[in-house]
């Protein structure tokens, strides 16, 4: 009798133990199917988690040049669109200057001319002073006050740093955040240099009767709208040649993150259709584990006999 209790012991305890390990097994492929990872911890495979836990650094540094470079491409977007408002701006200032160089206009009239040219002036220094969305002034350069400030008799200085900040993208590369106010508005005219702001004030001086003939004044200054609108389409040209090499970048940064997912799904990953074949089939030999043994466990010596 004492020997058959050890094997009814031993038969309890190898079935438990076997059972056990199913029943784990299946918990395992379960958590598996359900969240897609092929390791809970570290331990079930040391080497693949040291690369997954190499691969997460990697995103999270990704991250923070992914965010650079967005900002900066944001940034220089509305820099360029500052840009156009200011060169809508001359644009108009010009016409309205080759309607001042007319002879025949009446002193009255050119004044009302000067008149707009004082509100196109003013709406170059708004947009000037424009802020990127982070309240960085974008044609400031590094200086976190106004690009630009304007005194009381109406005379405009730039207030920003002669270099712009910048910013870093990764891989050992960085982009100009934006580019400074005298890049964009000064220009060369009449053998000297000038800015929009001064040359559009002494244009309207001249018009309400600072210069002796106010039309000659207008035909000179045609020349020197044209060599402000060739400085802003270079600003743009600049600003744009960024924004499409920082579009290149962003493209090279979402290739490698997705070379990395790739990559941390074959570590770590799991193999859906597989996963839940083998958690079916353990769970077939589990459940024909359990009826053999509550069947065999019911059994008796009396029974048998």
């Amino acid at each position: 009798m004492y020997g058959i209790s050890n094997s009814t012991s031993a038969f309890y305890r190898r079935s438990l133990q076997q059972m056990n390990e199913l029943r784990a097994d299946a918990e395992r492929l379960q958590a598996q199917v359900s969240s897609g990872e092929r390791l809970a911890q570290s331990s079930d495979d040391p080497v693949a988690a040291s690369r997954l836990r190499a691969l997460a650094r990697a995103d999270r540094l990704a991250g923070v040049d992914a965010a650079h470079a967005a900002q900066a491409s944001e940034e220089l977007g509305q820099g360029a669109e500052a840009i156009q408002d200011i060169a809508n701006a001359v644009i108009r200032a010009r016409e309205l200057t080759l309607w001042a160089a007319t002879e025949t206009l009446s002193d009255a009239e050119r004044a009302g001319i000067a008149e707009e040219l004082d509100q196109l002036r003013n709406s170059i220094f708004a947009s000037a002073n424009a802020r990127s969305d982070t309240g960085r002034a974008i044609f400031g350069g590094e200086t976190p006050d106004a690009a630009y400030v304007m005194d009381g008799a109406g005379t405009v200085a730039y207030a920003g740093t002669a270099q712009g900040g910048t910013l870093d993208i990764g891989s050992g590369m960085e982009v100009a955040r934006g580019i400074t106010g005298p890049n964009v508005l000064d220009f060369a005219t009449g053998g000297g240099a000038t800015d929009i702001f001064a040359f559009v004030q002494t244009l309207a001086a001249d018009l309400r009767g600072a210069a002796a003939d106010p039309a000659a004044a207008a035909r000179d200054a045609i020349g020197g709208f044209d060599n402000a609108l060739a400085t802003l389409t270079r600003a743009q040209t600049v600003l744009g040649a960024r924004i499409a090499w920082i579009d290149t970048v962003q493209q090279g940064q979402i290739a490698r993150g997705e070379a990395r997912s790739r990559e941390g799904g074959e570590i770590g990953g799991v193999e859906l259709a597989s996963a839940i074949t083998r958690m079916q089939q353990v769970l077939t030999v589990l459940e024909a584990s359990q009826a053999s043994f509550a069947r065999l466990s019911s059994l008796s010596l009396f029974d048998a006999i």
